[in-house]
């Protein structure tokens, strides 16, 4: 079903009912662009932490727009043992309403929106049709300024004219024009009038006093409930985002889709805060079970099985043995996918598949059960290793974000940090280290970068051959973070004391381009990231499906 300005309200009740009987949901969402200045893989360093790559993704993708949001509701029908399939693609754009409302600005990247319009995207059904919306705070703020209004309107009676700028209702005449328009509007015709301004209050005043006080009151209530419409009624993801909270939270699964969280809460209900451990609290509230497909295919069991986790190749894969393809069909009345003909980034569509592909995934964990199960619930306990943990592109020891616990803090003592000129290439960092073999490089801007070693004896080593070298510096990861947290605490200090804010480059923060510095480019989509040694205990579990068997745990 398309959601647009034009028939959003009368989509609301289906759109309740449709969540409410769900047994999970997937979600999806089409952006004007990533990145404001980094490239991909600055953005998405090698060597972030979590920390670092939210800010990251905070200070330099906020500014896009989330203009098309996928939906779809997956309902198990026990008696015919298969899933009932909603699909919702809403067009979003925040039109003002009223002249009151904010008028959001917005940036767009040109790659973003060519790639968009080669899929086929329907630009002038978003800008022209697009649902306006509120997020919490702007919603705020706007009833305060109604309600004050209001008060204003029905509170005791002192002269009024309708403001300069709007015949739509009147407001305090200012005390020194008051004996003049008193005077003027009894003899008006006989009346030189001294300036434009005082002109114009006479003319209001006048038509504004042929209303009497009740025609007033209720033209003013009218107008009134006509904004509070507006108010809450175009609050784009209201429907579902209240119906996640509900105390059997339901499971919200999404492909690759950090970015697609931290959209929907900046939108829709508040400015992300600063701070990750912040983050984590609002998302909690807001998505109380978070499932990311992406991941799950890239860890045990699946991480052996599967060899290539962008969307629509792993959804064909899962049709293939081991897996199964799930059985799901369109409930009457709604919009039926074809995947046999692909429409890739319609976010509805993509919610779509990333739905079959959480279906065929967690039913083969059925196959660990004593005996198997061939149908595994959106509330199996088998699944809980992998709730609340986003995938995290392009790092190569952290695989997820973890919405709910600390994240992971692999050792990296094999990690040197190293400063240079800024006219190097990545070339010359593997001629710099050539005696030290196999090397990976991971840019930080133009004047730093990572490099990891094969061998953990090899770093002092590299540490004391610059010593006394003049164009370079390195230095260990341990003493790189060590003055990252100097700097960090400096400018924290600073801020209590009431000083302005450090200027420092701090890791990946950096928006000057580096194309052309590095040998090879990232492609478009990660391929899968080798988390040997680091992924949570709770997968090994499911490290071996042809030997390794689970009991029936009794919520399956």
């Amino acid at each position: 079903m398309e959601v647009t300005r034009q028939n959003f309200k009368d989509s609301l009740c289906p759109i309740y009912s449709a969540i409410e009987e769900a047994d999970f949901l997937a979600i999806d969402g089409e952006f004007s662009g990533i990145s404001d200045g980094p490239s991909v893989s600055a953005l998405t360093n090698g060597m972030d932490t979590p920390g670092e790559r939210y800010v990251k993704l905070r200070k330099h993708s906020m500014d896009f727009l989330l203009f098309q949001f996928g939906l779809c509701t997956f309902r198990y029908d026990q008696s015919q043992s298969k899933y009932l399939m909603k699909a919702f693609n809403f067009y979003i754009f925040p039109k003002p309403f009223s002249r009151n409302s904010p008028d959001i600005k917005f940036i767009c990247q040109s790659s973003s929106i060519d790639f968009l319009a080669s899929q086929g995207f329907d630009f002038n059904k978003v800008f022209r049709s697009g649902i306006p919306y509120l997020n919490q705070e702007e919603e705020s703020q706007l009833r305060e300024q109604y309600e004050e209004r209001r008060s204003q309107v029905n509170g005791a009676g002192t002269p009024s004219y309708i403001s300069p700028n709007s015949c739509k209702g009147p407001v305090n005449v200012p005390d020194e024009h008051k004996d003049f328009i008193g005077r003027v509007v009894v003899s008006f015709l006989h009346c030189s009038l001294p300036h434009r301004f005082q002109r114009k209050l006479i003319y209001q005043t006048l038509n504004w006093n042929k209303v009497d006080e009740e025609e007033r009151r209720r033209m003013e209530q009218q107008k009134y409930e006509r904004e509070q419409s507006h108010s809450c009624g175009l609050q784009i993801c209201e429907f579902h985002l209240a119906s996640l909270s509900l105390p059997q939270g339901k499971l919200v699964v999404g492909h690759n889709m950090l970015l697609d969280v931290m959209h929907t809460i900046h939108q829709f209900y508040c400015s992300l805060p600063e701070e990750l451990d912040d983050f984590k609290e609002v998302t909690m509230c807001v998505f109380p079970r978070l499932l990311d497909t992406k991941l799950m295919a890239s860890t045990q069991p699946f991480k052996e099985l599967i060899t290539n986790t962008s969307l629509a190749e792993l959804e064909k894969q899962l049709k293939e043995k081991p897996f199964k393809a799930p059985r799901v069909e369109c409930s009457e009345g709604f919009q039926s996918y074809d995947t046999a003909s692909e429409r890739l980034h319609e976010a509805g569509y993509d919610a779509y598949i990333t739905g079959l592909c959480f279906i065929s995934m967690a039913n083969y964990l059925g196959s660990f059960l004593t005996p198997p199960r061939s149908h595994i619930s959106a509330r199996s306990k088998l699944l809980e290793p992998f709730y609340n943990k986003l995938f995290l592109m392009r790092v190569i020891d952290i695989p997820y974000l973890n919405i709910s616990g600390p994240d992971l803090q692999p050792k990296r003592d094999h990690v040197l940090y190293v400063t240079f000129p800024k006219e190097w290439k990545t070339s010359d960092l593997y001629q710099l280290f050539s005696a030290f073999g196999n090397i990976q490089v991971s840019w930080l801007d133009d004047t730093s970068a990572f490099v990891s070693l094969s061998q953990l004896e090899q770093v002092q080593i590299a540490v004391n051959t610059s010593q006394y070298a003049e164009s370079y510096r390195i230095q260990t990861y341990a003493e790189y973070l060590q003055a990252k947290q100097k700097n960090t605490n400096i400018n924290r200090k600073w801020a209590e004391d009431g000083w302005a804010d450090a200027s420092y480059k701090s890791a990946g923060m950096t928006s000057t381009s580096l194309t052309g510095k590095r040998s090879l480019s990232p492609t478009q989509e990660d391929q899968n990231s080798d988390f040997t040694g680091i992924a949570d205990s709770n997968w090994s579990n499911y490290s071996n499906p042809e030997t390794k068997k689970i009991k029936r745990d009794g919520m399956v």
